[in-house]
């Protein structure tokens, strides 16, 4: 399948870690943990976490006050309008409509709706009522790549379709503290953000084909990073092991890779994780990575298309190699070729 244009969106202003921890120790909200969690949180929000700033759909100043049904309403609400600002930046590129789209793949891990979110999107943005929508959920970080692969599934039965990709995450949708090291960290890490795609089953000379698709799953890992319902809220399991098995499964799947990409754009994780990466395959340094987690934060799903998409913007390339990878463990890959 061809890639015709790929944008992102994200809300509001960005705040600096410095804001954050003045916001959250300023409202209360470190009161909830010890003084070791409020030492851990600081500690991590002030210093070098290789992210200077991150956007966020619900106010930080309000985030422990909702319970768990408040923050799935705030899901509701924001994550159509944060997916919809993001594909209608891709429909404008290419001078499509709504109408013209014939299926909608979307991920999200960050909240739960039925029917999904890509039913309140298409609605939004008034999309055909016969056009295919399909939700992926439960696949975290990774999930944009799997998401592609659907859409080329579709293309190669209806070669002749358009299709919108889009990943979306209100990640502060999931906010949570307490005293769990893992907890602290994914609360110092995080961002809202979306980023849509449209796709023909054609393309023309020096369009991006994406092909090759790779999984891996490695449920005995699976414990080590993952959401679990705590009080009806989602809180994140984080591992500090997590950057190894992360590195081990993208090495995995880069040895399948066939021929040498110009660049790996990769899922950002966290600072320790990109190093973690780039130690094991050293001829790849994952700027555009590292530039979108200085940025934006841990995105979750979108992360890395965002990276592509700044990637894309010096078109100097012809091989570009993908990976994302998070919760189960699972990683996946993907190669976008210049036709």
């Amino acid at each position: 399948m061809f890639l015709q244009s790929l944008h992102s969106a994200f809300p509001g202003k960005p705040y600096t870690q410095a804001e954050i921890w003045d916001i959250l120790s300023s409202n209360g909200s470190t009161k909830v943990l010890s003084r070791r969690g409020a030492r851990i949180l600081e500690t991590v929000l002030l210093g070098d976490s290789g992210i200077s700033t991150r956007h966020f759909a619900l106010n930080p100043e309000n985030l422990l006050t909702l319970d768990a049904q408040a923050l799935n309403q705030s899901f509701e609400r924001e994550a159509p309008t944060l997916a919809a600002a993001a594909l209608e930046k891709c429909l404008a590129t290419t001078s499509l409509s709504a109408s013209d789209l014939d299926a909608l793949f979307l991920c999200t891990c960050t909240g739960y709706l039925c029917p999904g979110v890509s039913s309140h999107l298409a609605e939004r943005i008034g999309m055909r009522p016969d056009a295919i929508l399909s939700d992926l959920t439960g696949l975290g970080c990774g999930a944009a790549i799997p998401t592609l692969h659907a859409a080329k599934c579709l293309l190669a039965e209806r070669p002749d379709a358009i299709v919108a990709t889009v990943a979306v995450e209100i990640c502060s949708a999931a906010y949570f503290l307490c005293d769990d090291p893992g907890v602290l960290v994914s609360a110092c890490l995080f961002g809202d953000g979306a980023s849509a795609a449209i796709w023909r089953g054609a393309g023309g000379p020096g369009q991006w084909r994406a092909g090759e698709f790779r999984s891996l799953h490695v449920p005995s890992q699976r414990e080590k990073i993952r959401f679990v319902n705590d009080g009806g809220k989602l809180r994140n399991q984080l591992d500090r092991a997590v950057p190894g098995v992360a590195a081990d499964a993208v090495v995995t799947l880069f040895d399948k890779c066939d021929g040498t990409p110009d660049a790996i754009i990769a899922h950002c994780g966290g600072r320790d994780v990109i190093e973690a990466i780039e130690g094991r395959i050293p001829e790849h340094p994952l700027n555009e990575t590292r530039a979108a987690l200085r940025r934006l934060g841990n995105l979750s799903s979108p992360s890395v298309l965002v990276a592509l998409e700044d990637r894309l913007a010096a078109n100097s390339d012809n091989h570009l190699w993908l990976t994302a990878f998070g919760a189960g463990f699972t990683a996946y890959s993907c190669d976008l070729r210049r036709h």
